[in-house]
This record gives C-alpha cells, structure tokens and sequence, in this order.
C-alpha cells in the first residue's frame, strides 16, 4: 500500500471457500485504488476475476499488472450481459457509485462498491427501490474494519464478551493527501466525493454500528472545515460528529485530511471500545514511535488484567469469503443489507446536517 493510502490491498493468506471457476467476478470503474483490495480480498477467498472494464487505458494497465490473468472488456456492457459473472466490483467515483449499482442489478447481478456507497438520501431510496425489485445484493467495501486484521479481531474479542456490553466508540481516521496534483480533480469536488464525513466517516460510522450492535441512531451533531488547502476550498480536511444509538450506545468520531509527511504511514487510524467490564484499543497501521513497522496492535484491558496482541497475519479477512458464500446461497453472514445501508444513511445525514466551520470561528 502506498503512503498516501490510495492503493490500498492488503494481502491475506488464501482461504478459498469454492473450487477454481465456480464464482466469477469483474471490475469496474477503477477511479480509486480500493478496487486493488476488494478484487484481492475476493480472489485470496476464491473468486475468478473474469473482466475489467474503465475508459481509462492507463487505469487498465496498471490493473493488469496486479491482476495479469483479468480479461479486458471493451464496454461495460460486455461485463453485464455476460451470465458467468455474479458479482461486480466497483470503486467509481463516490457520486457514481449508486446508478452504477442500479446497473448493475438491473442486469442481474450483485454489486461491490467501495465506500461511500452513495452520496445523497435520494440515491439511497432509489438503491432501496431496486433491491426490492431485483433481490441484489448492494455491499459495501467498508475496509478499515472488514480489511484490518485488528479491527476483525476486536470483534471477535467483543463476540466472546471480552469487555461485556460495548457502550460506547471513540474513532479516529487521519488520512494524509500526499502530492495535491497526484490525487483527480474529484477528489476536490464536494458534489462528487460527497465531504468527508460521508467520504471517510462512513468507515467510522460502520465501525459504530458493527461493534456496539446499533441498528438505527440519530446524529447528534457534526462539523466539517477546511483548515489547511485554501487551493481547495470544497476540500473538507477535517470533520467529527456524535451519534447516539437505538440501543443506547454513544460515538464520537474524528476523520481528517491532515497527517503529517514524518508519519511512516498514510494515518494513524485507532479506534477506543468501551464496554461494561473493559475497553480495547486499536492501533491499526502504525505503533507510533517504536520505528518496528508494526501493524494491528489490539490491546484489551478488563478485570482479567492488561494483554496486548499483534495479530497481523494471525487473523485473516473472513469478510470475502463470507460475501462469496452469501452470493451463492442468497445468505446475509458477510454483511446484512439493512446495516450495509443505514451506515450508508447515517453518513450521509451527518454530512447534510454538519456545521461549517469558519475562518472566524477558529
């Protein structure tokens, strides 16, 4: 993965869950480099990757080189009317994201979108409209917790009652820009990605929902500024907000556009559990200032006393698997569609509804 965390594929150890060819898939639209992960999540569990398709032939070169055994498909057409592939992987454009997956299942087939799924509440009721009609899948590539070996482990911890009931979730998600010029002219255009809290805070905002079992909540408040690129002023740098659970959970997240160039890596993602009988902590990319280049540090601390685990490697992605499975046997153990959807919400409100902060409010 590169430092500006843009092409993001974490590798696993292979655990196919269906023989060779059985489940074929395909890739389109490659405008951020999530789709690097969420094709190699899909083929360490199994999966053929079938086709690739994007206008952009320096996109498709570079996807070939990652993936050399991938067929290049001269329309998205030919991916969609083509009865072998049963699942699509998309990372387009955030605000694209949506018709494309209504294509998509249209043409009879699930759909694997990056993160943010959708952009606006009418995208998501015309999303919602076309499940109900097709019987699709619409999932959701919520990376920092189904691709972070810590992250699966802390549910694993939570699932064991390691910490009792969780209550409440503080969240961090710094991510650097890196070279402005290297990043497309939509990463800086609101309307396209959507701002930061429906951009990034959704991986925050799933975290919420996962760990502390919250099926619906309510954003309590939000706030989004542009404190650091006066060259992009629809650039939202930094954004946090607090939810408050159906079930009486509480979160407070923090996401921004802001690390510094002396980090070793692209953000210092940690996220804090707190529950009845203990808490644990995330320190999912870097253990700052050790210098060991480390990852997945999980420190669990409860009646029982302090332990700390390093689980990469260790832990594995069953998320991809799981997907594969749920595709074939029309299950929901990956992810179900109502959270998949209300994190997808929930970001999005908290977007609609966050105050601007002003030069003169500083």
């Amino acid at each position: 993965m590169g430092k500006d965390g843009m092409n993001y594929a974490p590798k696993g150890k292979p655990q196919p869950v269906v023989e060779k060819g059985v489940f074929c898939i395909a890739a389109v639209a490659l405008d951020h480099g999530h789709i690097y992960g969420m094709c190699n999540g899909l083929t360490e569990a199994g999966a053929k990757l079938k086709w690739v398709y994007d206008p952009d032939p320096k996109k498709i070169a570079d996807f070939i080189k990652a993936f050399p055994q991938v067929q290049v498909a001269e329309s998205e057409e030919e991916v969609l009317l083509d009865p072998e592939v049963m699942l699509v992987c998309s990372a387009a454009k955030t605000s694209l994201r949506s018709a494309l997956g209504i294509r998509v299942m249209k043409a009879g087939k699930d759909y694997f979108t990056d993160k943010a799924p959708l952009t606006s509440l009418e995208q998501l009721a015309s999303v919602k409209e076309v499940i109900k009609q097709t019987g699709r899948k619409y999932m959701v590539y919520y990376s920092e917790r189904i691709h972070v070996e810590a992250a699966v482990f802390a549910g694993q911890l939570i699932d064991q009652g390691a910490i009792g009931t969780p209550i409440h979730i503080d969240g961090f998600g710094p991510h650097r820009v890196g070279d402005p010029k290297s990043r497309p002219d939509w990463f800086y255009q609101k309307e396209t990605y959507g701002g930061i809290l429906c951009d990034i805070g959704s991986h925050q905002i799933e975290q919420f929902l996962y760990y502390c079992g919250v099926k619906d909540a309510k954003v309590q408040y939000s706030q989004v500024g542009n404190f650091s690129h006066p060259d992009y002023p629809e650039l939202e740098d930094f954004g946090d907000a607090v939810l408050l659970g159906d079930n009486g959970a509480t979160q407070h997240f923090r996401v921004d556009w802001l690390t510094p160039k002396g980090l070793s890596t692209w953000g210092d993602g940690r996220t804090f559990i707190l529950g009845t009988k203990g808490y644990i902590e995330l320190r999912k990319y870097v253990n700052v200032g050790t210098g060991d280049g480390s990852s997945n540090h999980v420190f669990l601390i409860n009646d029982e006393g302090e332990q700390h685990f390093e689980v990469t490697g260790k832990v594995g992605y069953p998320f991809f698997g799981q997907l594969i499975l749920d595709c074939i046997n029309r299950t929901e153990y990956a992810m179900t569609q109502e959270h998949a959807l209300k994190a997808a919400e929930l970001c999005v409100r908290a977007e609609n509804q966050a105050i601007t902060i002003k030069e003169a409010e500083r």
